[in-house]
């Protein structure tokens, strides 16, 4: 019988960010909560609060594979044809390369963890937040292999490449 062998190394917590939330657009921030350089490079894990409305466009993730993890609220989730509403206490993950698409229909904020692995997509969040009104969105996106599709799904939906007033 084979035995299994258990890693007992553990990554030291060594948080180079503030601390600060990163607001994407208004009504939608997210925080890092743990970076590649911490997990040397194997995962990201991005907490996201996004307000009734707010969401994702259609996307794909060339280099990570995005694992959500719900902590209050439902998501509204599209993968390829496949749309679900995945609530509070549900994990779910879309496979790099897969088009997908998310948002939030509820009255009340959604709550989520995002891990990315392997990790180092946390410099697209930072951008993003960062960014000016003249800087063309879909060129950060690819700067992290992330290339944005098309609009969300669903109207009246605020995201990174359409805002609401």
């Amino acid at each position: 019988m084979a035995s299994s062998k258990q890693s007992t190394e553990v990554l030291p917590i060594d948080h180079p960010d503030t601390g600060e939330w990163l607001e994407m657009i208004p009504g939608e921030r997210c925080i890092i909560r743990t970076s590649a350089r911490e997990t040397k490079g194997i995962y990201t894990v991005i907490e996201v609060v996004a307000d009734s409305r707010n969401g994702m466009p259609i996307h794909i993730h060339k280099n990570e594979d995005e694992h959500l993890l719900v902590l209050e609220g439902t998501l509204h989730i599209i993968v390829g044809d496949a749309a679900l509403d995945v609530p509070a206490g549900t994990a779910f993950t879309v496979s790099r390369g897969d088009p997908h698409a998310w948002c939030n229909m509820a009255e009340i904020p959604v709550r989520m963890l995002v891990i990315f692995s392997p990790g180092h997509i946390e410099g697209l969040f930072r951008e993003l937040a960062a960014r000016r009104s003249d800087v063309d969105l879909a060129a950060i996106a690819a700067k992290f292999g992330c290339l944005i599709l098309g609009p969300p799904p669903l109207e009246d939906i605020s995201t990174i490449i359409s805002p609401c007033p």
